[in-house]
């Protein structure tokens, strides 16, 4: 007696029904669940027909199993009250090993669980209602500021051909470049709009490689030698010549982070590398470096580069703009083609990107085996860029010849600049010239503030006469070196 009580304590006590009848169906016992949920008083006179209808009887209405004994897999069905009201249950049969006349049936209420399913399948429509609404809304906004910016553009540009006054052209060159940014700030919307929506989808097609990568350098090339950096792009021989993929994706996420590395590069150089990886059968993966000796990231900023609308910090977008945007889109198109893209970098020690991905061959013919990269070859070029910025640290550290050097070629730039009144090269060699001299005197320093204001506000008197100023503040120093 005291073993049964033992038992029966956690069967009357359990969060779901339990129910024990024999093979005639008549209930035996319920416990304290079930006697709550299904609210019968009278147990001797209950059936397990009566409780699930159908399940447990033939046409006779006599006792047929019609469900599964023992099996792991729960039933859906309902139960009944005694008021011939029902609801929802998920339940088990299980045949009393030592006597096979006595079954148990065990069940829960699956009114919450359903409650809940049907829920979240509502949430997941209305989510995808929002969506829809969404992705529509950008659609129509962006091709709504399109057309208008698209027209300032070809006025602004039907004017530039009509007008001769060097200042006019100069104002109406900024108009344009706004123009130019607005279209890149609503492409990058429209995408990532697409991709967060799932109906982003490649356009494959075959095209020459390497007239690709020579469109893209020469994008950049100019910009980017008249900011006084070096720019090399290397194609390993064995990158095929033709390849199947989308060639406008390709470039635009090279375009994203070549302009990047311009934006944040003020001294030194920008380096595009691709070489082939791996090849199966009638597929390639092409593995992409773009390099550069700017301002780098600190390791505890890495991981905001690729989530939407962030960037480093605040001041970063002020001071160089953006929306946030691009990285998180070139990180789903890598990913797209099968890829994917990282980062190496150091705070003042420049960044390295890289990225791949697969694209398709031609021809049918291929080979079985994988060509894997080797390594050693990546790990003697991360050597490579740790010797740049070996060489780079002499060119920022204030006082050494190859920082004089630098400062005097970027300061022959800067007059250039103001002498073409081209303001906005003129600010560019400013600030490449301002952080040459971040380590220098207290005299350095104040004069390359001056020169830095005044050609800010555009005014060439005051710029030449900071440029003197600085000229002679920096003659000194070099005297002084060469006495001591």
């Amino acid at each position: 007696m005291e073993q049964d009580r033992y038992f029966q304590f956690p069967l009357d006590n359990a969060l779901e029904m339990i129910l024990i009848f024999d093979s005639e169906g008549r209930i035996r016992y319920a416990n304290k669940k079930a006697k709550l949920l299904l609210e019968y008083e009278n147990w001797s006179r209950c059936t397990i027909m009566d409780i699930f209808p159908g399940k447990f009887q033939d046409e006779e209405g006599d006792l047929a199993l019609n469900v599964p004994l023992g099996s792991a897999e729960e039933q859906d069905m309902e139960a009944y009250r005694k008021n011939r009201t029902c609801f929802p249950v998920r339940c088990k049969v299980f045949q009393d090993d030592q006597d096979p006349t006595i079954y148990y049936c065990m069940a829960y209420d699956a009114a919450e669980r359903n409650y809940l399913i049907n829920q979240n399948t509502q949430a997941g429509q209305e989510m995808e209602a929002a969506l829809k609404v969404k992705s529509e809304f950008v659609a129509n906004v962006t091709h709504e500021l399109r057309t208008p910016v698209n027209g300032i553009l070809g006025n602004t540009q039907a004017l530039v051909e009509m007008e001769s006054d060097q200042k006019k052209l100069n104002l109406l060159s900024l108009v344009e470049r706004g123009c130019a940014d607005m279209n890149a700030i609503i492409n990058s919307i429209l995408d990532f709009s697409k991709l967060e929506a799932g109906k982003f989808t490649l356009e494959p097609r075959e095209f020459n490689f390497r007239n690709m990568v020579d469109y893209v350098k020469a994008n950049h090339s100019k910009k980017i030698t008249e900011k006084g950096l070096g720019f090399f792009v290397t194609i390993s021989p064995e990158v095929p010549e033709f390849v199947i993929g989308d060639e406008l994706r390709i470039v635009q996420i090279l375009n994203n982070l070549l302009s990047n590395a311009y934006k944040f590069t003020s001294i030194g150089k920008i380096s595009l590398e691709i070489v082939k990886t791996a090849q199966m059968k009638n597929k390639v993966e092409l593995f992409f470096l773009v390099i550069d000796t700017g301002i780098g990231i600190d390791k505890a900023d890495q991981d905001k580069l690729f989530k939407s609308f962030s960037q480093v910090s605040a001041s970063t977008t002020r001071k160089y703009g953006g929306t946030g945007l691009g990285l998180n889109i070139c990180k789903q198109l890598v990913e797209l083609m099968g890829g994917n893209i990282r980062l190496d970098s150091e705070a003042g020690k420049g960044s390295m990107f890289s990225f791949h991905i697969w694209l398709e061959l031609p021809q049918e013919e291929g080979i079985d085996k994988v060509e894997q990269r080797d390594p050693r070859a990546e790990l003697r070029k991360l050597q490579s860029m740790q010797q740049d910025n070996g060489d780079m640290q002499n060119i920022k550290k204030f006082g050494e010849p190859e920082n004089l050097k630098e400062i005097q070629k970027d300061m022959s730039k800067l007059k250039l600049s103001v002498e073409m009144e081209n303001w906005e090269k003129a600010e560019m060699f400013c600030e490449t010239i301002r952080q040459l001299t971040e380590e220098a005197p207290r005299e350095v320093k104040s004069a390359m503030l001056r020169l830095k204001m005044a050609v800010q506000k555009a005014d060439y008197d005051k710029t030449m006469a900071a440029d003197e100023l600085l000229e002679k503040e920096l003659s000194k120093l070099t005297a002084n070196t060469g006495d001591s």
